[in-house]
């Protein structure tokens, strides 16, 4: 990472110190077209491989393979990517969606949203999003605390690495198509980002955009005290 030289202007101001935050980086608006940017400011990231395609493409000199990967990286606490790449070899295919996901990284909002709850803490959806993508439409419900995440395999991957503790969900289409299930959990948690919260309603209900860090635990803290 000391070899690095960025090409871009956000790269610049990461790397001179002036953007310290994954936060501050998308809030600059400014397009993130270098996944070092997203290794520096968040070192703690996971990655997870959704789905690997073999592609076989018959041509006048033979039969050429291709392999398609869709992979999903994040920090467990607010931020969540979606990348996909193809490629002869798989390592360095796997890497390019690893990349492309980071570039796509986005931030998610958190809180507790179900009626049921009402405990204050950031486990779940603060409400109700829909995503799609092809002929699959994800429904994601925030759901009391202690319930876990009642969603399919592909869908629960990418709540457990946005931080996401407690969600009810369903879908409706061709699930079993693990790529358009995946990028439609993803549009639906993009959802969450964009729309718009009050400050007031942000306060009353205890929404939280991005990483949570101290503020769990002072939650936590204080329901055990009472």
């Amino acid at each position: 990472m000391v070899d690095w030289v960025p090409k871009t202007r956000l790269g610049h101001m990461v790397l001179n110190g002036e953007v310290t935050t994954m936060s501050e980086a998308l809030a600059t608006k400014l397009p993130l077209r270098e996944p070092e940017i997203v290794d520096i400011l968040l070192p703690d990231l996971q990655d997870e491989v959704i789905d690997l395609n073999m592609v076989q493409r018959t041509t006048d000199s033979g039969r050429r393979v291709r392999f398609a990967v869709t992979c999903i990286v994040g920090n467990g606490d607010g931020f969540i990517g979606v990348g996909r790449a193809k490629g002869k070899e798989v390592g360095p295919s796997i890497k390019k969606a690893i990349d492309n996901a980071k570039l796509n990284i986005i931030e998610i909002k958190r809180g507790c949203g179900s009626w049921e709850c009402g405990c204050g803490s950031v486990h779940s959806l603060p409400f109700e999003v829909v995503g799609r993508s092809g002929s699959v439409t994800v429904y994601l419900r925030p759901a009391p605390r202690g319930i876990g995440l009642a969603v399919g395999d592909v869908a629960k991957s990418l709540l457990t690495l946005a931080g996401i503790h407690d969600s009810w969900g369903f879908a409706r289409g061709n699930t079993k198509t693990k790529v358009n299930y995946c990028v439609a959990t993803f549009d639906a948690l993009k959802q969450t980002s964009v729309v718009r919260v009050t400050d007031a309603q942000a306060e009353k209900l205890n929404i939280v955009a991005g990483p949570v860090g101290l503020k769990t635990a002072e939650t936590d803290t204080d329901s055990m005290e009472e």
